[in-house]
């Protein structure tokens, strides 16, 4: 698979960071959605579209099938890490998420934690969807997070920025797309889902949704 070269730069950055995000994120960000979740699904075929480091497979061991993509060969040789010390079995592969190798309808469930916004044009962002879409069976649903532009930290920012990572050698600059939460419902209708729900994520604590740090979205794949 040819990556185009942005995208190679941003996922040899991720393979770079990768042995010390194994500890710094140690855990998933959203426990208690993907509990819910897997409470939700119960059982099934699930793909994690970006699936880093491996923390958010953990909340669905047991019950179902796990499947997992990255385009970070660092991140996946974590994600091994991971699995290993977890005692889960996952199927991965490294690809970009805009060119899932996967056949149509191959997933019941599917999730995608800050993934979407590391792709850098909306034509980009808007195929990868596409491709959630074009790979989870028809009613399928898919939990979606990526990072809202109405955070405070971000208000004297454009929507496109370079957030760094810093380590003991040199500070390497990810880069982000910060989303609205109408940008991304819009979005995820025109790629071919129906959304169920769309809000921060549950440890946010202010009446102002806006204001959030995540997005978090459910959607359901339409009918073709």
């Amino acid at each position: 698979m040819v990556i185009p070269d942005k995208d190679e730069n941003t996922a040899k950055i991720f393979d770079k960071i990768a042995p010390a995000w194994y500890g710094f994120r140690h855990r998933t960000i959203f426990p208690r959605e993907l509990t819910e979740l897997a409470a939700r699904w119960r059982g099934g075929k699930l793909l994690n579209v970006g699936c880093g480091h491996g923390a958010d497979f953990l909340p669905f061991k047991g019950s179902f099938e796990l499947h997992g993509v990255d385009f970070s060969a660092g991140m996946l040789a974590q994600a091994r890490r991971y699995a290993k010390k977890y005692h889960l079995g996952i199927n991965l592969a490294q690809a970009d998420a805009r060119r899932l190798p996967y056949d149509d309808n191959s997933f019941d469930w599917a999730i995608a934690v800050a993934t979407y916004h590391h792709i850098e044009t909306e034509a980009g962002r808007l195929e990868a969807l596409q491709e959630l879409r074009r790979v989870l069976k028809a009613g399928g649903e898919a939990f979606i997070t990526v990072w809202n532009r109405g955070q405070p930290r971000f208000w004297l920012r454009g929507k496109d920025t370079q957030v760094p990572w810093r380590s003991k050698n040199e500070t390497l600059y990810r880069y982000y797309h910060l989303f609205t939460y109408g940008e991304l419902e819009k979005l995820a209708k025109k790629a071919g889902f129906t959304v169920l729900k769309i809000s921060p994520e549950k440890r946010y604590r202010f009446p102002v949704k806006y204001f959030s740090r995540n997005i978090c979205m459910l959607v359901r794949a339409a009918s073709p």
